[in-house]
């Protein structure tokens, strides 16, 4: 599978140099999220054109990485993931220096480009490298930056927004992404090179309906959250009173919640199981979804209920990575690729349908209008779980 076939473990530090470009990866492509009233400000559109620089990302990724990822197959692996990084810093200058909504939104689709290469041919790399005793454990820690960057990264940087502007936020980013690319290349050893992903595994993968029914879930589930987490921002800041610091701590409660789900996901798939899993945390997010809608609440028991969804949220990982490579453990590169293109699909479309929500409505409409997306995530994977045991009984 590749030149370094007979290490016993990766690199020493080179999950966490790959886990550490994660973190840049996700806060520069979340950090829009704190900066939403700033941007509808300052670039004179509304909310919903504003939440848009989420979706053009969401979308453009959706639709580069698995693209992109198959086409550049069969390039040394540092290469790939340091020109990736490039490109995504381009993508923060651009946006730091957009003079209207339309450059804004090209440049968010240029980073997404970029962070499309990063996060699954990072993810394919450590998976190859670990030994299998310790794979999935290897993988925990590379997406560790991403949750990570929910933590830190997503409140700092609208905190930064509030305070010095949403301009230097990305310029931060700019700086970040320079950085771990020099890293890159200096860290990750060169030549390497694994079973090369092509156009025709895209294409096996993409027409295979039980496999493509199992990686859409990522996005049904999570476009049901982003109906409501774009918007968090103007949410609380019009039900709650909320500025810079009441949104600030907001996200950070949110990334706090995404920690401990990313830990709780992990051992509800050993001791449940990844479908029964996912099932339970759809559930959770059918519940607790709606209530976003009774706003405005005491803020204690604001800040309760933003940490207890987003730990729903975010334990979805383990469970839904364990079952796409159980799925498909000869495509897992293309699946990964996939995998992560569906988050975005459901980071647009979440997006999209609560910027929706809104024309008809207005924000308080948010939580119940997730809610009922969280029905249709539901109603996903029981399907999606019943297609894989008919095909397994059929062989």
């Amino acid at each position: 599978m590749t030149d370094q076939t007979d290490q016993s473990r990766p690199p020493v530090g080179l999950i966490a140099l790959l886990s550490a470009c994660n973190f840049v990866i996700g806060m520069g492509a979340f950090v829009v999220i704190g900066m939403v009233p700033l941007l509808a400000t300052d670039l004179d559109i509304s909310t919903a054109a504003a939440g848009g620089a989420m979706t053009v990302y969401a979308l453009s990724y959706a639709v580069l990485s698995p693209l992109l990822v198959s086409l550049t197959g069969h390039i040394g692996r540092r290469r790939v993931i340091a020109a990736g990084m490039v490109v995504f810093a381009l993508g923060a200058a651009l946006s730091a220096i957009a003079p209207n909504v339309t450059v804004l939104y090209i440049a968010r689709a240029l980073a997404a480009a970029g962070a499309g290469v990063v996060t699954p041919v990072g993810a394919a790399v450590v998976a190859a490298l670990a030994p299998k005793t310790t794979q999935g454990k290897s993988i925990a820690a590379f997406y560790f930056g991403l949750t990570l960057s929910q933590v830190l990264g997503v409140p700092i940087g609208g905190w930064i927004a509030f305070t010095f502007g949403w301009r230097v936020a990305f310029w931060i980013v700019l700086a970040l992404a320079a950085l771990s690319t020099v890293l890159i290349w200096v860290r990750v050893p060169a030549g390497l090179r694994f079973t090369p992903v092509s156009l025709s595994d895209l294409g096996r993968a993409l027409k295979d309906g039980v496999i493509m029914g199992a990686v859409l879930f990522t996005a049904s589930f999570l476009g049901a959250i982003y109906v409501l987490y774009t918007y968090l921002a103007p949410l609380v800041e019009e039900t709650m009173g909320f500025g810079r610091d009441g949104i600030t701590l907001v996200l950070l409660m949110f990334g706090a919640g995404a920690v401990a789900g990313n830990l709780i996901g992990g051992f509800m798939t050993d001791r449940l199981g990844s479908v029964t899993s996912l099932v339970v945390l759809c559930l959770g997010q059918i519940v607790l979804l709606p209530l976003f809608s009774a706003l405005p609440m005491a803020q204690g028991l604001l800040m309760a209920l933003v940490f207890v969804w987003s730990a729903f949220c975010w334990s979805f990982v383990a469970p839904q990575q364990v079952r796409l490579l159980q799925l498909a453990p000869s495509l897992a590169g293309v699946v990964l690729a996939l995998n992560a293109a569906a988050i975005y699909i459901g980071t647009a479309s979440g997006s999209a349908l609560g910027g929706l929500v809104q024309t008809v409505g207005d924000l308080t409409w948010l939580g119940a209008a997730a809610g009922i997306a969280a029905f249709g995530a539901l109603g996903h994977i029981l399907w999606s779980h019943r297609a894989a045991n008919l095909r397994a009984r059929g062989r």
